[in-house]
């Protein structure tokens, strides 16, 4: 019976209506499309502190490879929210309910482009947000992408929260050689080909059994193999990454697991010792593993979240 009534949830948090939730969290959700320079529909949602006072700080976040915004990755911006701070987020290119062939990123600079857009286009919107302080957020691989952001527009945030960022495809994961030539070739004719043999993410990254279940039942969530083309990009823009940490100049917060196998932890420890930011802190979680903010237990989720909010309250 419990089974059955697993399988027919319609969020993860059960099946209570989605603004219902929202209004006993004590915030306020929208859902809304956006349209990219490049004309693609791209599926955005807020998280706002319902309040007559404005909100403490603004938050742009981004979701990691295969996921997207409308599952288990909005408990963290429905936390945030109810803590005083406005989120604002979008499925990117391929993911959730943006257009695009699911999972598939042919170039990251066109995602960065697109993100970046939507935030002008926020803070056009919202006037009374232009003097608050604006950070980042990113899981996975938005945490990559957070940082190339940063790079492209240096001053445009305060800060930075990176989330298991993959600045490097941990090689438990990451195909080893020659695979990675053989892709490279192939990706030139059939870029789009899921065939890219990898380890079960899911598996790899959720600790807990029923959180497992739960993150299995995202209905826009992509399960299948790697794209080709996405793989190389991928591989492209974390060497990338990797080269330019050292340009890295903002304050941040990192937060892996020691058990990851997804994302590197060790690349997080680079980042911090390599970065040019005055303000930077690292924080790596014993035994766990890549999905901090939902896989692991709920004591375990408390206390990343604790100390993100914290790390928040000291620059707000």
């Amino acid at each position: 019976m419990e089974e059955e009534q697993n399988k027919s949830l319609l969020h993860y948090w059960g099946n209570t209506p989605e603004q219902d939730y929202y209004t006993h969290q004590g915030i306020k959700s929208t859902n809304s499309f956006f349209t990219s320079p490049r004309n693609l529909t791209l599926f955005t949602k807020s998280w706002l502190p319902n309040t007559q006072t404005p909100p403490r700080g603004i938050i742009f976040m981004v979701h990691g490879y295969g996921n997207d915004i409308s599952w288990t990755f909005q408990a963290t911006p429905i936390h945030l929210a109810k803590n005083g701070f406005a989120c604002f987020a979008l499925d990117i290119e391929g993911h959730g309910k943006s257009q695009g062939l699911k999972a598939y990123v042919p170039n990251i600079d066109f995602v960065i482009d697109d993100i970046l857009s939507f935030i002008d286009f926020i803070m056009t919107q919202n006037l009374e947000f232009q003097e608050l302080p604006k950070f980042v957020y990113g899981e996975s691989m938005g945490g990559a992408i957070c940082l190339l952001i940063h790079l492209k527009r240096p001053r445009m945030f305060k800060g930075a929260i990176l989330i298991a960022p993959m600045c490097k495809i941990s090689d438990k994961v990451k195909p080893r050689w020659p695979i990675p030539q053989f892709l490279t070739f192939f990706a030139k004719f059939a870029p789009t080909l899921a065939i890219v043999p990898t380890a079960d993410l899911m598996d790899k990254s959720v600790k807990v059994p029923e959180k497992k279940i739960i993150g299995g039942m995202n209905p826009n969530r992509y399960f299948g193999k790697p794209r080709l083309g996405t793989v190389v990009e991928l591989l492209r823009v974390t060497d990338f990454v990797s080269e330019k940490l050292c340009d890295v100049n903002l304050s941040f917060l990192v937060l892996h697991g020691s058990a990851d196998v997804v994302t590197d932890p060790e690349v997080s420890r680079e980042l911090y010792e390599l970065a040019k930011s005055k303000d930077k802190t690292l924080k790596i979680y014993e035994g766990m593993m890549h999905s901090l903010l939902f896989g692991e237990t709920d004591e375990n989720v408390e206390i990343v979240r604790s100390d993100i909010l914290a790390w928040l309250n000291d620059r707000c």
